[in-house]
């Protein structure tokens, strides 16, 4: 799968979102704080996937940063759904997330040296395209405790920065 198709077929996350959301429950907390650690989880395991296999100095540098930020915003992010007292609630949304992410994970495990490098790269550029536009567009507005709300957002610049890291990153492997 090329990273154009993988970019499209991610798009679920904003599509699933949105078809939760239009339907007569919308998008809960409990499911916006599951689709986001979710999201999270998936950029760790594509991250320490690049740390195996890839030597270029940049790419395992912007993939420890990945493994370092979403740990983070995932500790915080547990933290609070204890605090509020809150189950993480899975959903289609998070299921379509985890089979997509397995899928990429298989394909990419089949490159080898500058091909994986590049691979990984551009695929992180599409994905955190694609969960920065449903943080902004669905799991942002969807969400009602203040406190996630923040946290979403807090999380939001952060990978805004990582996409920006990511587009330098491809940039340089070219």
């Amino acid at each position: 799968m090329s990273v154009r198709s993988f970019g499209a077929a991610f798009t679920v996350l904003v599509l699933a979102a949105g078809t939760v959301a239009a339907q007569p429950a919308k998008l809960n907390d409990a499911q916006i704080a599951h689709i986001a650690y979710t999201a999270g989880e998936i950029d760790i395991k594509a991250a320490q996937q690049a740390l195996q296999k890839c030597r270029n100095p940049e790419v395992r540098q912007f993939a420890q940063d990945m493994v370092r930020d979403h740990t983070a915003v995932n500790k915080q992010a547990l933290a609070l759904v204890q605090k509020l007292q809150v189950t993480p609630q899975d959903n289609p949304t998070s299921q379509a997330l985890v089979k997509q992410a397995a899928d990429k994970r298989r394909e990419l495990s089949r490159l080898r040296g500058a091909a994986f490098c590049r691979a990984y790269a551009q695929n992180e550029v599409a994905y955190h395209q694609t969960v920065n536009n449903a943080l902004e567009t669905t799991l942002i507005p969807s969400a009602s405790n203040p406190e996630l709300k923040s946290l979403l957002e807090t999380g939001l610049k952060i990978f805004q920065g990582h996409q920006q890291h990511a587009e330098q990153v491809v940039a340089a492997l070219k």
